[in-house]
């Protein structure tokens, strides 16, 4: 995927479905106590780009992309500024967001990179995997009280629009995002079964590894685990031969 230059043509906002934004005490930029001013801009930015754009009133492009003034015209970023904006796209860990220059070099769009539910926004320009050599290990982080669910049904994208997966775990050359730090369960995925069944496997700019699982219904279903492995260490799944 190229990176986002002012050459890039612009694409039709997807129109608001909400008309009359409504003001919600409770999603004003608060955040946890104890959180940073850029902590709190940068969650503000992933609930709005990935998830509510559309059903806050505010312009969103089948790229992802929604113009920076719409973002700080919202009551959830008053007091916050386009510097601020930059800062939090240049610093983030994860390498989250995107920015967009118009033909004057002016900063005009944000998007988040990945993890959207916003069902319209199709068009983020995944690289397709196609060769297990681009994969050959793909880790979802979930927690082990998932697992009864898991193990029956498989991974679920649940209300986004794909099951994210990393190509490591945390900590290993290059992982930086794709699971939480907080994740307790780590389900590898047999790879080469899958794209040979037709899966489809992509990568976003941050090196997330996306898929919309089998004949693209949002699951991947169980026999698709090669591994399942505790934070502990433990092994669950295949089981342990006594």
């Amino acid at each position: 995927m190229s990176t986002p230059a002012s050459a890039t043509p612009a694409a039709s906002p997807i129109a608001p479905t909400t008309a009359n934004i409504k003001n919600n005490n409770n999603n004003r930029n608060r955040g946890p106590r104890g959180d940073s001013p850029t902590v709190r801009l940068s969650k503000a930015l992933s609930w709005l780009l990935r998830h509510n754009a559309v059903s806050q009133g505010i312009a969103i492009r089948p790229d992802g992309y929604v113009a920076i003034t719409a973002v700080l015209g919202h009551p959830k970023f008053k007091g916050f500024t386009l510097d601020d904006i930059i800062k939090v796209v240049d610093t983030n860990e994860k390498k989250r967001f995107e920015i967009l220059e118009n033909a004057q070099g002016q900063k005009e769009y944000i998007r988040a990179v990945q993890g959207h539910s916003i069902a319209a926004v199709a068009e983020l320009g995944f690289d397709e995997i196609t060769d297990i050599a681009q994969i050959p290990t793909a880790v979802h982080g979930t927690m082990f009280s998932k697992w009864r669910f898991i193990g029956e049904h498989g991974l679920s994208k649940m209300n986004r629009n794909h099951i994210h997966m990393a190509h490591g775990l945390p900590g290993e050359d290059g992982v930086i995002s794709g699971m939480r730090q907080r994740c307790d369960l780590y389900i590898h995925i047999d790879t080469a079964k899958a794209l040979g069944d037709g899966i489809k496997f992509y990568r976003s700019t941050n090196n997330v590894i996306l898929s919309d699982g089998k004949n693209g219904d949002g699951f991947i279903p169980p026999a698709y685990f090669s591994r399942v492995v505790r934070s502990t260490g433990e092994v669950i799944y295949p089981k342990p031969t006594a």
